[in-house]
Protein backbone atom coordinates (compact mmCIF):
# COMPACT_ATOMS: atom_id res chain seq x y z
CA UNK A 1 0.00 0.00 0.00
CA UNK A 2 3.25 2.58 0.88
CA UNK A 3 3.54 1.52 -3.01
CA UNK A 4 0.58 2.15 -4.09
CA UNK A 5 -0.07 5.84 -2.36
CA UNK A 6 3.41 7.14 -3.16
CA UNK A 7 2.70 6.18 -6.89
CA UNK A 8 -0.87 7.25 -6.71
CA UNK A 9 0.32 10.92 -5.38
CA UNK A 10 2.70 11.19 -8.10
CA UNK A 11 0.26 10.23 -10.60
CA UNK A 12 -2.36 13.36 -9.27
CA UNK A 13 0.75 15.45 -9.65
CA UNK A 14 1.45 14.48 -13.14
CA UNK A 15 -2.80 14.74 -14.40
CA UNK A 16 -2.58 18.19 -13.13
CA UNK A 17 0.72 19.20 -14.40
CA UNK A 18 0.46 18.09 -17.72
CA UNK A 19 -3.64 17.95 -17.96
CA UNK A 20 -3.92 14.25 -18.63
CA UNK A 21 -7.29 12.17 -18.42
CA UNK A 22 -7.83 10.82 -14.96
CA UNK A 23 -7.71 7.16 -16.39
CA UNK A 24 -3.78 7.62 -16.41
CA UNK A 25 -4.04 7.71 -12.59
CA UNK A 26 -6.21 4.93 -12.73
CA UNK A 27 -3.67 2.82 -14.29
CA UNK A 28 -1.30 3.96 -12.16
CA UNK A 29 -3.23 2.65 -9.41
CA UNK A 30 -3.50 -0.47 -11.05
CA UNK A 31 -0.38 -1.44 -11.80
CA UNK A 32 1.27 0.05 -8.41
CA UNK A 33 -0.81 -2.26 -6.73
CA UNK A 34 -0.03 -5.31 -8.59
CA UNK A 35 3.71 -4.67 -8.70
CA UNK A 36 3.64 -4.29 -4.92
CA UNK A 37 2.83 -7.60 -4.63
CA UNK A 38 4.82 -9.00 -7.32
CA UNK A 39 8.10 -7.02 -6.49
CA UNK A 40 8.57 -8.78 -3.44
CA UNK A 41 10.43 -11.76 -5.54
CA UNK A 42 12.43 -9.45 -7.93
CA UNK A 43 15.90 -9.63 -7.74
CA UNK A 44 18.34 -6.98 -8.63
CA UNK A 45 18.75 -8.12 -11.79
CA UNK A 46 14.65 -8.16 -12.04
CA UNK A 47 14.16 -4.79 -11.06
CA UNK A 48 16.68 -3.61 -13.86
CA UNK A 49 14.24 -5.53 -16.25
CA UNK A 50 10.97 -4.17 -14.86
CA UNK A 51 12.61 -0.72 -15.31
CA UNK A 52 12.75 -1.23 -19.10
CA UNK A 53 9.44 -3.67 -19.51
CA UNK A 54 7.30 -1.71 -17.37
CA UNK A 55 7.42 1.81 -18.82
CA UNK A 56 6.97 0.04 -22.25
CA UNK A 57 4.06 -1.93 -21.06
CA UNK A 58 2.17 1.08 -19.77
CA UNK A 59 2.89 2.88 -22.84
CA UNK A 60 1.34 0.22 -24.75
CA UNK A 61 -1.57 -0.34 -22.49
CA UNK A 62 -2.39 3.94 -22.89
CA UNK A 63 -2.49 3.68 -26.80
CA UNK A 64 -4.14 0.06 -26.69
CA UNK A 65 -7.07 1.57 -24.61
CA UNK A 66 -7.21 4.35 -27.55
CA UNK A 67 -7.42 1.61 -30.27
CA UNK A 68 -10.64 -0.03 -28.66
CA UNK A 69 -12.32 3.12 -28.31
CA UNK A 70 -11.87 3.86 -32.11
CA UNK A 71 -11.39 0.22 -33.36
CA UNK A 72 -13.02 -2.68 -31.07
CA UNK A 73 -12.35 -5.30 -33.42
CA UNK A 74 -9.29 -4.35 -33.57
CA UNK A 75 -8.53 -3.37 -30.06
CA UNK A 76 -10.06 -6.63 -28.67
CA UNK A 77 -7.41 -8.35 -31.09
CA UNK A 78 -4.40 -6.49 -29.78
CA UNK A 79 -5.65 -7.18 -26.46
CA UNK A 80 -6.09 -11.06 -26.90
CA UNK A 81 -2.72 -11.18 -28.62
CA UNK A 82 -0.90 -9.09 -26.00
CA UNK A 83 -2.24 -11.15 -22.63
CA UNK A 84 -1.74 -14.57 -24.41
CA UNK A 85 1.89 -13.82 -25.55
CA UNK A 86 2.62 -12.64 -22.28
CA UNK A 87 1.85 -16.07 -20.86
CA UNK A 88 3.44 -18.00 -23.50
CA UNK A 89 6.61 -16.12 -22.71
CA UNK A 90 6.63 -18.67 -19.48
CA UNK A 91 8.25 -21.03 -21.32
CA UNK A 92 11.31 -19.33 -21.18
CA UNK A 93 11.76 -19.28 -17.27
CA UNK A 94 11.27 -17.82 -13.96
CA UNK A 95 12.43 -14.35 -15.30
CA UNK A 96 10.44 -14.54 -18.71
CA UNK A 97 7.47 -14.91 -16.58
CA UNK A 98 8.26 -12.10 -14.58
CA UNK A 99 8.31 -9.82 -17.30
CA UNK A 100 5.05 -11.30 -19.01
CA UNK A 101 3.74 -10.30 -15.56
CA UNK A 102 4.95 -6.77 -16.03
CA UNK A 103 3.58 -6.44 -19.61
CA UNK A 104 0.01 -7.87 -18.74
CA UNK A 105 -0.35 -5.10 -15.84
CA UNK A 106 -1.19 -1.83 -17.81
CA UNK A 107 -3.12 -4.40 -20.21
CA UNK A 108 -5.10 -5.01 -17.30
CA UNK A 109 -5.78 -1.62 -16.59
CA UNK A 110 -7.98 -1.22 -19.47
CA UNK A 111 -10.63 -2.95 -18.33
CA UNK A 112 -10.82 -0.91 -14.98
CA UNK A 113 -12.14 2.49 -16.28
CA UNK A 114 -15.41 2.44 -17.38
CA UNK A 115 -15.87 2.38 -20.71
CA UNK A 116 -16.91 5.96 -22.13
CA UNK A 117 -16.79 7.73 -19.21
CA UNK A 118 -12.90 9.00 -20.51
CA UNK A 119 -12.56 10.50 -23.96
CA UNK A 120 -10.14 9.04 -26.02
CA UNK A 121 -7.10 11.26 -25.80
CA UNK A 122 -3.77 11.96 -28.02
CA UNK A 123 -0.40 10.56 -28.57
CA UNK A 124 1.09 12.60 -25.71
CA UNK A 125 -0.44 11.05 -23.04
CA UNK A 126 1.68 7.77 -24.22
CA UNK A 127 4.81 9.00 -23.07
CA UNK A 128 3.54 10.29 -19.44
CA UNK A 129 2.27 6.79 -18.60
CA UNK A 130 5.80 5.74 -19.18
CA UNK A 131 7.24 8.19 -16.95
CA UNK A 132 4.68 7.16 -14.30
CA UNK A 133 5.29 3.42 -14.31
CA UNK A 134 8.80 4.01 -14.15
CA UNK A 135 8.57 5.99 -11.26
CA UNK A 136 6.55 3.40 -9.98
CA UNK A 137 8.93 0.72 -10.05
CA UNK A 138 11.53 3.00 -8.94
CA UNK A 139 9.25 4.21 -5.43
CA UNK A 140 8.19 0.37 -5.25
CA UNK A 141 11.99 -0.66 -5.19
CA UNK A 142 12.82 2.12 -2.37
CA UNK A 143 9.75 0.82 -0.10
CA UNK A 144 10.65 -2.49 -0.86
CA UNK A 145 14.28 -2.24 -0.31
CA UNK A 146 13.03 -0.71 2.86
CA UNK A 147 11.21 -3.67 4.36
CA UNK A 148 13.55 -6.14 3.68
CA UNK A 149 16.45 -4.39 5.25
CA UNK A 150 14.41 -3.83 8.71
CA UNK A 151 13.36 -7.38 8.52
CA UNK A 152 9.54 -6.10 7.90
CA UNK A 153 9.18 -8.57 4.70
CA UNK A 154 11.56 -11.67 4.35
CA UNK A 155 13.99 -11.45 1.56
CA UNK A 156 13.18 -13.80 -1.59
CA UNK A 157 14.63 -16.64 -2.27
CA UNK A 158 17.97 -16.68 -4.61
CA UNK A 159 17.66 -18.04 -8.05
CA UNK A 160 19.26 -21.35 -7.22
CA UNK A 161 16.60 -22.10 -4.91
CA UNK A 162 13.46 -21.31 -7.06
CA UNK A 163 15.17 -23.36 -10.49
CA UNK A 164 12.94 -25.84 -11.05
CA UNK A 165 14.40 -29.04 -13.15
CA UNK A 166 12.94 -28.96 -16.13
CA UNK A 167 11.28 -32.74 -17.31
CA UNK A 168 11.15 -34.26 -20.83
CA UNK A 169 7.90 -33.01 -22.69
CA UNK A 170 5.82 -35.14 -24.78
CA UNK A 171 2.48 -32.67 -25.18
CA UNK A 172 3.16 -28.56 -25.36
CA UNK A 173 4.51 -27.34 -22.79
CA UNK A 174 2.31 -25.55 -19.94
CA UNK A 175 2.79 -22.04 -20.60
CA UNK A 176 1.57 -22.85 -24.57
CA UNK A 177 -1.49 -24.19 -23.25
CA UNK A 178 -2.79 -21.89 -20.59
CA UNK A 179 -1.89 -19.49 -23.60
CA UNK A 180 -3.82 -21.02 -26.13
CA UNK A 181 -6.81 -21.14 -22.99
CA UNK A 182 -6.26 -17.93 -22.18
CA UNK A 183 -6.77 -16.63 -25.63
CA UNK A 184 -9.64 -18.92 -26.37
CA UNK A 185 -11.40 -17.58 -22.77
CA UNK A 186 -10.67 -13.72 -23.71
CA UNK A 187 -12.24 -14.24 -27.47
CA UNK A 188 -15.25 -15.99 -26.23
CA UNK A 189 -15.68 -13.00 -23.42
CA UNK A 190 -14.92 -10.39 -25.84
CA UNK A 191 -17.48 -11.42 -28.87
CA UNK A 192 -20.37 -12.35 -26.12
CA UNK A 193 -19.56 -9.25 -24.04
CA UNK A 194 -19.61 -6.65 -26.81
CA UNK A 195 -23.37 -8.61 -27.62
CA UNK A 196 -25.10 -8.98 -24.57
CA UNK A 197 -23.71 -5.73 -22.71
CA UNK A 198 -22.00 -3.20 -25.16
CA UNK A 199 -21.46 -0.51 -22.57
CA UNK A 200 -20.15 -3.17 -19.56
CA UNK A 201 -18.35 -5.81 -22.08
CA UNK A 202 -15.39 -5.07 -19.91
CA UNK A 203 -16.64 -7.17 -16.88
CA UNK A 204 -17.13 -10.42 -18.81
CA UNK A 205 -13.49 -9.66 -20.54
CA UNK A 206 -11.92 -9.22 -17.32
CA UNK A 207 -13.72 -12.03 -15.20
CA UNK A 208 -12.82 -14.40 -17.79
CA UNK A 209 -8.87 -13.16 -17.53
CA UNK A 210 -9.03 -13.50 -13.37
CA UNK A 211 -10.22 -17.18 -13.63
CA UNK A 212 -7.87 -18.56 -16.23
CA UNK A 213 -4.60 -16.40 -15.06
CA UNK A 214 -2.44 -18.29 -12.84
CA UNK A 215 -4.39 -20.89 -13.22
CA UNK A 216 -2.05 -24.13 -12.21
CA UNK A 217 -4.30 -27.04 -12.89
CA UNK A 218 -8.13 -27.64 -13.88
CA UNK A 219 -8.59 -27.97 -10.06
CA UNK A 220 -7.28 -24.47 -9.44
CA UNK A 221 -9.16 -23.29 -12.37
CA UNK A 222 -12.39 -24.25 -11.13
CA UNK A 223 -11.75 -23.25 -7.38
CA UNK A 224 -10.70 -19.80 -8.73
CA UNK A 225 -13.47 -19.46 -10.97
CA UNK A 226 -16.28 -20.11 -7.75
CA UNK A 227 -14.00 -18.10 -5.26
CA UNK A 228 -14.64 -15.40 -7.98
CA UNK A 229 -17.79 -15.36 -8.77
CA UNK A 230 -19.18 -16.11 -5.03
CA UNK A 231 -16.42 -13.10 -3.97
CA UNK A 232 -17.49 -10.97 -6.76
CA UNK A 233 -21.44 -11.62 -6.34
CA UNK A 234 -21.00 -10.61 -2.64
CA UNK A 235 -18.85 -7.56 -3.18
CA UNK A 236 -21.04 -6.06 -5.39
CA UNK A 237 -24.22 -6.13 -3.16
CA UNK A 238 -22.22 -4.47 -0.57
CA UNK A 239 -20.81 -1.77 -2.47
CA UNK A 240 -24.07 -1.29 -4.12
CA UNK A 241 -25.64 -1.08 -0.52
CA UNK A 242 -23.25 1.71 -0.02
CA UNK A 243 -22.78 3.63 -2.90
CA UNK A 244 -25.26 6.04 -2.68
CA UNK A 245 -23.54 7.48 0.06
CA UNK A 246 -21.17 9.11 -2.12
CA UNK A 247 -21.71 11.26 -5.55
CA UNK A 248 -19.94 12.10 -8.38
CA UNK A 249 -16.14 12.68 -8.43
CA UNK A 250 -16.42 12.46 -3.91
CA UNK A 251 -13.07 12.54 -1.96
CA UNK A 252 -14.74 10.23 0.45
CA UNK A 253 -15.12 7.62 -2.07
CA UNK A 254 -11.57 7.92 -3.05
CA UNK A 255 -10.39 7.12 0.62
CA UNK A 256 -13.24 4.40 1.01
CA UNK A 257 -11.61 2.93 -2.56
CA UNK A 258 -7.80 3.05 -1.03
CA UNK A 259 -9.14 1.21 2.38
CA UNK A 260 -10.68 -1.35 0.78
CA UNK A 261 -7.91 -2.37 -1.39
CA UNK A 262 -5.44 -2.56 1.71
CA UNK A 263 -8.17 -4.99 3.41
CA UNK A 264 -8.44 -7.19 -0.11
CA UNK A 265 -4.39 -7.13 0.11
CA UNK A 266 -4.31 -8.49 3.53
CA UNK A 267 -6.65 -10.74 3.19
CA UNK A 268 -5.80 -12.21 -0.89
CA UNK A 269 -3.84 -14.85 1.33
CA UNK A 270 -6.20 -16.03 2.94
CA UNK A 271 -8.62 -17.13 0.29
CA UNK A 272 -8.95 -15.83 -3.16
CA UNK A 273 -12.85 -14.97 -2.48
CA UNK A 274 -11.87 -12.00 0.09
CA UNK A 275 -9.82 -10.74 -2.88
CA UNK A 276 -12.51 -10.72 -5.52
CA UNK A 277 -15.18 -9.55 -2.99
CA UNK A 278 -12.95 -6.67 -2.12
CA UNK A 279 -11.73 -5.52 -5.92
CA UNK A 280 -15.26 -6.12 -6.93
CA UNK A 281 -16.54 -3.90 -4.57
CA UNK A 282 -13.77 -1.29 -5.41
CA UNK A 283 -14.82 -1.33 -8.89
CA UNK A 284 -18.18 -0.80 -8.22
CA UNK A 285 -17.08 2.62 -6.26
CA UNK A 286 -15.09 3.38 -9.46
CA UNK A 287 -17.69 3.24 -10.93
CA UNK A 288 -19.89 5.19 -8.73
CA UNK A 289 -17.37 7.76 -8.83
CA UNK A 290 -17.49 8.29 -12.61
CA UNK A 291 -21.48 8.86 -12.32
CA UNK A 292 -22.62 5.38 -13.05
CA UNK A 293 -24.69 4.01 -10.49
CA UNK A 294 -24.07 0.36 -9.43
CA UNK A 295 -27.42 -0.39 -7.89
CA UNK A 296 -28.83 0.38 -11.69
CA UNK A 297 -26.52 -2.19 -12.89
CA UNK A 298 -26.42 -4.48 -10.16
CA UNK A 299 -28.05 -7.42 -11.96
CA UNK A 300 -26.24 -6.89 -15.27
CA UNK A 301 -22.63 -6.95 -13.31
CA UNK A 302 -23.60 -10.38 -11.49
CA UNK A 303 -24.75 -11.75 -14.99
CA UNK A 304 -21.17 -10.40 -16.68
CA UNK A 305 -19.05 -11.98 -13.93
CA UNK A 306 -21.31 -15.45 -14.02
CA UNK A 307 -20.30 -15.09 -17.81
CA UNK A 308 -16.66 -14.28 -17.70
CA UNK A 309 -15.98 -17.53 -14.60
CA UNK A 310 -18.07 -20.54 -17.02
CA UNK A 311 -16.20 -18.98 -20.41
CA UNK A 312 -12.43 -18.96 -18.17
CA UNK A 313 -13.37 -22.45 -16.54
CA UNK A 314 -14.47 -24.05 -19.77
CA UNK A 315 -11.37 -22.65 -21.66
CA UNK A 316 -8.87 -24.54 -19.12
CA UNK A 317 -11.48 -27.63 -19.01
CA UNK A 318 -11.90 -28.38 -23.09
CA UNK A 319 -8.35 -27.20 -24.40
CA UNK A 320 -5.31 -28.80 -23.63
CA UNK A 321 -6.37 -28.88 -20.21
CA UNK A 322 -3.35 -29.36 -17.73
CA UNK A 323 -4.57 -31.74 -15.47
CA UNK A 324 -3.92 -31.72 -11.68
CA UNK A 325 -2.44 -35.17 -11.13
CA UNK A 326 0.35 -33.96 -13.84
CA UNK A 327 0.95 -31.14 -11.87
CA UNK A 328 0.89 -32.91 -8.22
CA UNK A 329 3.64 -35.31 -9.92
CA UNK A 330 5.94 -33.10 -11.57
CA UNK A 331 5.89 -31.08 -8.17
CA UNK A 332 6.58 -33.88 -6.34
CA UNK A 333 9.22 -35.04 -8.57
CA UNK A 334 10.98 -31.77 -8.25
CA UNK A 335 10.51 -31.76 -4.38
CA UNK A 336 12.43 -35.64 -4.37
CA UNK A 337 15.06 -33.81 -6.60
CA UNK A 338 16.04 -31.13 -4.39
CA UNK A 339 15.78 -33.82 -1.20
CA UNK A 340 18.61 -36.34 -3.74
CA UNK A 341 20.54 -33.25 -4.30
CA UNK A 342 20.79 -32.53 -0.32
CA UNK A 343 21.69 -36.33 0.18
CA UNK A 344 24.60 -36.04 -2.63
CA UNK A 345 25.91 -33.10 -1.47
CA UNK A 346 29.62 -32.30 -0.02
CA UNK A 347 29.03 -32.06 3.64
CA UNK A 348 32.06 -30.05 4.28
CA UNK A 349 30.65 -27.18 1.71
CA UNK A 350 28.62 -25.51 4.39
CA UNK A 351 26.40 -23.32 1.56
CA UNK A 352 25.99 -25.89 -0.63
CA UNK A 353 24.06 -27.73 1.79
CA UNK A 354 21.89 -24.43 3.34
CA UNK A 355 20.81 -24.21 -0.72
CA UNK A 356 20.30 -27.74 -0.67
CA UNK A 357 17.52 -27.71 2.16
CA UNK A 358 16.19 -24.07 1.23
CA UNK A 359 15.76 -25.44 -2.59
CA UNK A 360 14.12 -28.71 -1.05
CA UNK A 361 11.68 -25.98 1.32
CA UNK A 362 10.96 -23.75 -1.54
CA UNK A 363 10.24 -27.10 -3.68
CA UNK A 364 7.68 -28.50 -0.87
CA UNK A 365 5.74 -25.15 -0.46
CA UNK A 366 5.21 -25.16 -4.17
CA UNK A 367 3.90 -28.40 -4.03
CA UNK A 368 1.54 -26.83 -1.29
CA UNK A 369 0.04 -24.12 -3.79
CA UNK A 370 -0.78 -26.53 -6.21
CA UNK A 371 -2.62 -28.46 -3.69
CA UNK A 372 -4.51 -26.10 -1.95
CA UNK A 373 -7.84 -26.64 -4.49
CA UNK A 374 -7.36 -30.13 -3.84
CA UNK A 375 -8.12 -29.44 -0.49
CA UNK A 376 -11.06 -27.55 -0.78
CA UNK A 377 -13.03 -29.64 -4.09
CA UNK A 378 -12.24 -32.40 -1.37
CA UNK A 379 -14.00 -31.09 0.98
CA UNK A 380 -17.44 -30.60 -1.40
CA UNK A 381 -19.59 -32.55 -0.20
CA UNK A 382 -21.27 -34.34 -3.85
CA UNK A 383 -22.22 -38.35 -4.20
CA UNK A 384 -19.12 -39.94 -5.19
CA UNK A 385 -20.83 -40.65 -9.08
CA UNK A 386 -20.60 -37.16 -9.43
CA UNK A 387 -17.66 -36.15 -7.73
CA UNK A 388 -15.33 -38.38 -9.63
CA UNK A 389 -15.49 -36.83 -12.27
CA UNK A 390 -14.04 -33.48 -11.05
CA UNK A 391 -12.03 -34.34 -8.08
CA UNK A 392 -8.44 -35.22 -8.21
CA UNK A 393 -7.13 -38.45 -6.91
CA UNK A 394 -6.32 -38.58 -2.67
CA UNK A 395 -2.81 -38.85 -3.18
CA UNK A 396 -2.51 -35.25 -4.01
CA UNK A 397 -2.70 -34.70 -0.28
CA UNK A 398 -1.31 -37.55 0.94
CA UNK A 399 2.00 -36.43 -0.99
CA UNK A 400 2.08 -33.29 0.82
CA UNK A 401 1.95 -34.37 3.53
CA UNK A 402 4.70 -37.42 3.52
CA UNK A 403 7.13 -34.43 1.98
CA UNK A 404 6.37 -31.88 4.95
CA UNK A 405 6.58 -34.69 7.65
CA UNK A 406 10.63 -34.49 5.83
CA UNK A 407 11.02 -31.00 7.11
CA UNK A 408 11.84 -31.72 10.44
CA UNK A 409 14.40 -34.85 9.62
CA UNK A 410 15.66 -32.84 6.82
CA UNK A 411 16.43 -30.01 9.44
CA UNK A 412 17.94 -32.22 12.13
CA UNK A 413 20.09 -33.67 9.10
CA UNK A 414 21.65 -30.12 7.76
CA UNK A 415 22.18 -29.16 11.70
CA UNK A 416 24.17 -32.32 12.16
CA UNK A 417 25.92 -32.21 8.96
CA UNK A 418 26.78 -28.42 9.90
CA UNK A 419 27.72 -29.14 12.99
CA UNK A 420 30.48 -31.83 12.51
CA UNK A 421 30.96 -31.97 8.63
CA UNK A 422 34.15 -34.04 8.98
CA UNK A 423 32.75 -36.60 10.99
CA UNK A 424 29.41 -37.46 8.87
CA UNK A 425 31.14 -36.88 5.68
CA UNK A 426 34.20 -39.97 6.68
CA UNK A 427 31.47 -42.25 8.66
CA UNK A 428 31.18 -45.10 6.48
CA UNK A 429 27.53 -45.70 7.81
CA UNK A 430 26.31 -42.58 7.07
CA UNK A 431 27.50 -42.76 3.76
CA UNK A 432 25.55 -46.08 2.85
CA UNK A 433 22.09 -44.98 4.84
CA UNK A 434 22.61 -41.56 2.69
CA UNK A 435 23.22 -43.74 -1.05
CA UNK A 436 20.25 -45.85 0.09
CA UNK A 437 18.36 -42.55 0.64
CA UNK A 438 19.11 -41.20 -2.23
CA UNK A 439 18.64 -44.27 -4.21
CA UNK A 440 15.13 -44.28 -2.93
CA UNK A 441 14.17 -40.93 -3.60
CA UNK A 442 15.44 -41.72 -7.34
CA UNK A 443 13.04 -44.93 -7.49
CA UNK A 444 10.20 -43.30 -6.23
CA UNK A 445 10.54 -40.01 -8.99
CA UNK A 446 11.11 -43.40 -11.15
CA UNK A 447 7.69 -44.59 -10.29
CA UNK A 448 6.23 -40.92 -10.43
CA UNK A 449 6.97 -40.70 -14.09
CA UNK A 450 6.02 -44.05 -14.53
CA UNK A 451 9.52 -45.41 -15.42
CA UNK A 452 10.50 -48.62 -14.57
CA UNK A 453 12.71 -48.47 -11.36
CA UNK A 454 16.37 -49.31 -11.05
CA UNK A 455 18.03 -52.04 -9.09
CA UNK A 456 17.08 -51.55 -5.43
CA UNK A 457 19.60 -50.93 -3.16
CA UNK A 458 21.01 -53.64 -0.33
CA UNK A 459 18.84 -53.04 2.96
CA UNK A 460 20.89 -52.56 6.42
CA UNK A 461 19.45 -54.22 9.14
CA UNK A 462 18.44 -52.60 12.33
CA UNK A 463 21.36 -55.49 13.62
CA UNK A 464 23.92 -54.12 11.43
CA UNK A 465 23.14 -50.35 12.08
CA UNK A 466 23.38 -51.13 15.85
CA UNK A 467 26.73 -52.58 14.98
CA UNK A 468 27.81 -49.85 13.16
CA UNK A 469 26.76 -47.26 15.90
CA UNK A 470 28.83 -49.39 18.37
CA UNK A 471 31.77 -48.16 16.99
CA UNK A 472 30.53 -44.32 16.92
CA UNK A 473 32.89 -42.41 19.68
CA UNK A 474 30.50 -41.86 22.89
CA UNK A 475 31.03 -38.27 22.95
CA UNK A 476 30.24 -37.41 19.18
CA UNK A 477 26.07 -37.27 18.91
CA UNK A 478 26.27 -36.13 14.91
CA UNK A 479 26.08 -39.75 13.62
CA UNK A 480 23.23 -40.79 15.21
CA UNK A 481 21.61 -37.94 15.06
CA UNK A 482 21.97 -37.95 11.20
CA UNK A 483 21.34 -41.97 10.96
CA UNK A 484 17.98 -40.90 12.82
CA UNK A 485 17.04 -38.35 10.32
CA UNK A 486 17.96 -40.43 7.65
CA UNK A 487 15.49 -42.81 8.26
CA UNK A 488 12.76 -40.76 9.18
CA UNK A 489 13.30 -39.27 5.32
CA UNK A 490 13.67 -43.27 4.24
CA UNK A 491 9.74 -43.68 6.40
CA UNK A 492 8.63 -41.34 4.46
CA UNK A 493 10.07 -42.17 1.20
CA UNK A 494 7.98 -45.28 2.09
CA UNK A 495 4.72 -43.38 2.15
CA UNK A 496 5.18 -41.85 -1.24
CA UNK A 497 6.33 -44.77 -3.63
CA UNK A 498 3.15 -46.66 -2.34
CA UNK A 499 0.96 -43.30 -3.35
CA UNK A 500 2.52 -43.56 -6.71
CA UNK A 501 3.84 -47.22 -7.27
CA UNK A 502 0.52 -49.20 -8.83
CA UNK A 503 -0.33 -52.38 -7.12
CA UNK A 504 0.91 -55.42 -8.64
CA UNK A 505 -1.22 -57.65 -10.76
CA UNK A 506 -3.20 -60.33 -9.30
CA UNK A 507 -2.12 -63.76 -10.17
CA UNK A 508 -4.09 -66.54 -11.59
CA UNK A 509 -4.71 -67.80 -8.51
CA UNK A 510 -5.52 -64.83 -6.56
CA UNK A 511 -7.63 -63.85 -9.81
CA UNK A 512 -9.96 -66.96 -9.73
CA UNK A 513 -10.35 -66.71 -5.59
CA UNK A 514 -11.62 -63.09 -6.44
CA UNK A 515 -13.77 -64.30 -9.00
CA UNK A 516 -15.48 -66.66 -6.89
Amino acid sequence: MATVLGTYGLALLVEHEAGLRVDSVVQAVVIASALGRVQRLFDRTDRLLACAVLPCAAAAGTELSTLIQQHPDAGDAAFVVGVAGAIWVRRFGARATRAGTLVVLPLIAVLVVPAGAVPAGGHGHTAWAAVTALAAVVWGTVVTWTAQRTGLVPRPPSAKVTTVPRAPRRRPAASTRMALQMAAALTAAFAIGRNLWPDHWAWVVLTAFLVCSGARSRGDVLVKGAWRTLGAAAGTVVATAVSGQFGPRSDTAVVVIFAVLAVATWLRELSYAYWAGCVTAVLSLLYDWFGQSPGDLLHTRLAGIAVGAVLGVAASWLLLPVRTEAVVRARTAAALSGLGELMEADWRDGPAVRTARARFAYRVQQLATVTAPVRVLAAVPAPRAVSARWRPDPFTLRSVAALRHCADPVDDLTDAAGSAPETLSADAAVARRRAQVAAHALAVRRAIGRRPAPPAPAETTPRERFRTLGTVAPTDRSVPAALAALDAIDAQLDVLGALFTPPPPLTADVSAAAAG
